[in-house]
């Protein structure tokens, strides 16, 4: 039962962010879009280094990065990777590929990236520790994972006001009651920065190192399997 009703929330997931598509540039990405570019622009991204795009949208976040990497976006929404598609045509990005993907269960190789960049995704996924774990594990040991994201503040008043509205945000296709020690808890990544973002410094840029040992994990996962 569990299982079917987190396929139900990925559908009906696809499905808004696919009714967005046509519309969401001129809307929330142009509210969200100066936030991406300083998340991007500031990635420690070095010549060769293979980057995961998380939740690419409608993509207006891959003309940023640098040609001398390689770049992987992947998201749910087929209405989204279809204009970030269009736009990697426009500008010419032969560096960059699309995948639709599910990112909770990703169809990447353990550690296959130096960097993971996931933008307002945390906590717009019906199970975001299994994204977060999922980054973890794609994730080369070392390797950064940055996250764009709004967490709930520690303020009572303000985790009030983010109860009362967060099943209205999640018609929308994100919640808002998820603080950031939650999605950290029991994982293998170590805070290295924290920055509050514009608009209105709602939004944090957390960069992290993933410290997780590979002798471990490799072993863990062969246990598993």
């Amino acid at each position: 039962m569990p299982q079917n009703g987190h396929v139900m929330n990925l559908e009906k997931l696809e499905r808004v962010y696919t009714n967005y598509a046509a519309v969401y540039d001129q809307t929330f990405g142009r509210v969200f879009h100066q936030s991406r570019e300083l998340a991007v622009r500031g990635l420690p991204i070095a010549p060769h280094d293979r980057v995961l795009e998380v939740g690419v949208g409608t993509g207006m976040a891959l003309p940023l990065y640098p040609r001398h990497c390689q770049v992987v976006g992947i998201d749910l929404s087929e209405g989204m990777l279809k204009k970030a598609q269009q736009r990697i045509e426009e500008h010419g990005l032969d560096h960059v590929q699309l995948y639709r993907m599910d990112a909770g269960h990703m169809e990447f190789a353990d550690d296959s990236f130096d960097i993971v960049m996931a933008a307002y995704v945390v906590t717009a996924v019906p199970d975001y520790r299994a994204v977060i774990s999922e980054m973890i594990r794609v994730c080369r040991p070392g390797g950064r994972i940055v996250m764009l994201n709004h967490f709930s503040n520690g303020n009572k008043f303000i985790a009030a006001v983010e109860k009362v509205i967060s099943p209205m945000c999640m018609r929308m296709g994100f919640r808002t009651d998820l603080s950031l020690n939650s999605v950290l808890e029991g994982t293998t990544l170590h805070v290295e920065r924290k920055e509050k973002m514009n608009p209105f410094r709602f939004w944090q840029l957390v960069e992290c190192v993933n410290v997780k040992n590979s002798c471990q994990h490799n072993s863990q996962t062969h246990q598993s399997g």
